[in-house]
């Protein structure tokens, strides 16, 4: 339960400002920081930090527990000498409105082998220690996560269950082999994950001394092509050559008519059971050295999920299934006391999706874009918010406020109208004052909402494979009113308090 009133703002890093495409962890995210705490907000929410997949999507990481290497400050990386000031200068095609993952992706890996190769080379003592314990205290995924990364450049991106049969079968003579082979390749995504690490941690800790708490982002699924589903093929839905045999969705719904076919495998949770749910309570004890808090995405999928065949066309063709329930939380609950969990309970919610919330005292999420399709008995209309509740205006899945507003259908406008007692004008700022006033403790904004941005400038469109996650601001679209608006409205709201850590 989150106690406190208080509100943030949903950003992930790679829509922050920077030279190399996209943004990262250097000098303008410490600013964000500062930003956040002169408007008067307590929390920045991220995405899953995870490494892109298909699409540049966050939610199909290669890694439940790697960190994105584009995220790594490069200028940092400068500070140690082991880039030069050739290697910082930015494309000429890089833009600061979008992110251009196909351009900045080789440029930054480029720079990363060149760093990791200077680093290796040095003669800097400390910093060799200060690896090395980073590699003993993260060997449980990290190992294992190396390895998959060296033997996946080997076989040229193949999916591992099509790579030769032992080593997609993990026989131990063949992973010894491959390690020594690629000893060199092993050593660098290392070095990057301790890079990643090492960042994150420092500007996390500065976002804590500013009164900054972190919310991050854990997706319930993994993606096949992981180093998780490759060194645990016990745990997922598979057949003997590494296929799923069932996958993850959602069966039609606000977003789709069709459903969402996501492909990850299933869990075996019978399985999961057996071992006392270790790899989810270290995935869990692992996202929260991130982050203060966890949204937990699909959190329906806990209490049952959609079963879809795995050569199905679409989601349709799936059915429910019950998923671990009470037993995992329970787990949770003896390993983490205070369960600093958000619950993304969107879409087809069902009762025992609200008692397994309620039964642990989760705090659910209420989206207000979705509150005027009915009336004023809808679920997401703030009158209704009671306090253990995290309200948006929208999330990463929706259009922004503008952009949702300029798309309504005139009876949906009448309702807004007539509801939020707006003509429409500023209507973010509208939107964002009824939340901030609402009973719900945590309140979250976009920062498109902040910044009274259009349809274009949304994050994700569920369904659609291509143009996500690209959106990134400019120092120039904030101005001073933003920041003032947003302070008087948290003074205003009593959202303006200490920070209180979970």
């Amino acid at each position: 339960m989150i106690t406190q009133r208080a509100s943030g703002i949903l950003l992930h890093p790679t829509s922050l400002p920077g030279p190399f495409g996209i943004g990262d962890f250097g000098a303008d995210a410490y600013k964000f920081v500062d930003w956040l705490k002169a408007s008067g907000q307590t929390y920045w929410q991220v995405l899953p930090l995870g490494e892109i997949g298909p699409g540049n999507s966050p939610y199909m990481s290669s890694s439940a527990f790697a960190g994105s290497i584009l995220f790594i400050d490069l200028f940092e990386l400068a500070e140690h000498g082991w880039l030069d000031d050739e290697d910082l200068i930015p494309l000429p095609e890089f833009n600061a409105d979008r992110a251009n993952y196909d351009l900045t992706k080789p440029f930054r890996i480029e720079r990363l082998r060149r760093a990791s190769k200077r680093f290796f080379s040095s003669p800097d003592h400390c910093l060799h220690q200060a690896f090395a314990k980073f590699c003993e205290l993260e060997q449980e995924w990290l190992n294992d996560y190396a390895l998959f990364m060296a033997i996946a450049k080997q076989e040229e991106g193949r999916e591992w269950s099509c790579w030769p049969h032992e080593l997609m079968g993990r026989e131990t003579p063949a992973l010894s082999k491959a390690a020594i082979k690629c000893a060199d390749e092993i050593s660098f995504w290392k070095f990057c994950q301790w890079g990643f690490a090492r960042q994150w941690s420092n500007l996390k800790d500065y976002a804590n001394r500013q009164g900054i708490l972190i919310i991050g982002d854990v997706p319930i699924f993994v993606a096949l092509q992981s180093a998780d589903v490759w060194s645990h093929q016990d745990l997922f839905e598979l057949n003997e050559n590494g296929r799923p045999l069932v996958v993850a969705g959602v069966p039609p719904d606000y977003f789709s008519e069709t459903g969402q076919l996501w492909g990850n495998p299933l869990y075996r949770w019978d399985v999961h059971q057996k071992t006392d749910y270790k790899w989810w309570i270290y995935r869990l004890k692992k996202a929260l050295q991130l982050s203060d808090y966890v949204r937990i995405d699909h959190f329906r999928g806990f209490a049952s999920y959609w079963e879809v065949p795995a050569d199905a066309p679409n989601a349709i063709y799936g059915k429910w299934k019950s998923g671990p329930s009470e037993k995992l939380f329970i787990a949770f609950k003896n390993s983490f006391p205070n369960l600093p969990i958000i619950a993304e309970d969107l879409g087809m919610i069902t009762p025992d999706v609200i008692e397994l919330r309620e039964q642990f005292q989760l705090p659910g999420m209420r989206i207000l874009q979705f509150a005027f399709g009915e009336d004023e008995s809808n679920h997401f209309l703030p009158h209704h918010y009671i306090h253990n509740t995290v309200a948006y205006t929208g999330t990463h899945d929706n259009d922004t406020s503008v952009g949702w507003w300029n798309s309504l259908p005139e009876h949906q406008k009448s309702f807004v109208q007539h509801y939020l007692g707006s003509d429409g004008h500023n209507i973010q700022w509208v939107m964002m004052s009824a939340l901030s006033n609402s009973n719900a403790n945590t309140v979250i904004f976009p920062m498109q909402d902040v910044l009274g941005l259009p349809n274009t400038c949304r994050m994700n469109y569920p369904g659609l494979p291509v143009g996500n996650w690209e959106w990134r601001f400019n120092w120039g679209q904030i101005q001073a009113e933003h920041s003032k608006l947003m302070l008087n409205m948290s003074m205003e709201h009593h959202r303006f308090s200490a920070t209180e850590f979970p």
